[in-house]
């Protein structure tokens, strides 16, 4: 059986090459081909392709909003990036829709066959330009230190640790050697700084972020 592909692009010519490329496949057949995003949702939802090659940069509404709809309305459907942006920001928010593949447009046709193939088979696939984008992006992400953390002073973090392991004011300021009021100020000043409204909230979350133990 072959696999039905849809093609979204909103230049004739890459439309044109891309039908030209598909059509020598035995395995492969063009189901249609959209110029704009509206087309191409119109298209899905009659022509139900195994397979949507979408360039993320269409012009009434983008790739990225396309495949958001498609995922939600015909999640079967699996969804291929194509585009000439290796932005790791715009890589990752495709494929945050659901999408399940991105190939940039100078790589080889045989990548771009593969991929489709991937895809229509249940499978992932990303350029190997685009895993190095994405990997060394997720790299900056872990080298990054936790945005909760730094929101803390040093003071405020261990004032943070001794409520969660239910001192009391009374006990914290003694342990700190700082007055009450001082520890309740600091209580005021951490529940602003992470949003917290009450004593529980603020457990939970530091316990969730790991700014804190329970022992």
């Amino acid at each position: 059986m072959k696999h039905r592909i849809l093609l979204a692009d909103d230049h004739t010519i890459v439309l044109n090459g891309l039908r030209e490329l598909l059509s020598k496949e035995s395995d492969m057949e063009v189901a249609g081909m959209a110029q704009s995003g509206r087309e191409a949702l119109e298209l899905a939802a009659r022509l139900l392709p195994s397979v949507a090659v979408l360039d993320v940069t269409l012009g009434d509404l983008n790739g990225i909003e396309v495949s958001r709809i498609l995922q939600r309305e015909h999640p079967d459907i699996a969804v291929l990036g194509l585009s000439m942006h290796d932005n790791p920001r715009m890589i990752a928010e495709f494929l945050l829709t659901g999408a399940r593949g991105y190939v940039l447009k100078e790589s080889n046709p045989r990548e771009l066959l593969a991929a489709i193939r991937a895809l229509a088979s249940g499978e992932c696939y990303l350029s190997p330009k685009v895993t190095s984008v994405v990997l060394e992006d997720y790299r900056k992400l872990l080298r990054k230190p936790s945005s909760t953390s730094t929101l803390l002073s040093p003071r405020e973090t261990e004032v943070l640790q001794l409520l969660v392991r239910g001192a009391s004011t009374r006990e914290i300021g003694t342990l700190l050697h700082i007055s009450k009021n001082t520890v309740d100020t600091h209580r005021r000043k951490i529940m602003d700084k992470l949003g917290c409204n009450n004593l529980a909230e603020l457990t939970r979350l530091a316990l969730r972020e790991g700014l804190a133990t329970g022992d």
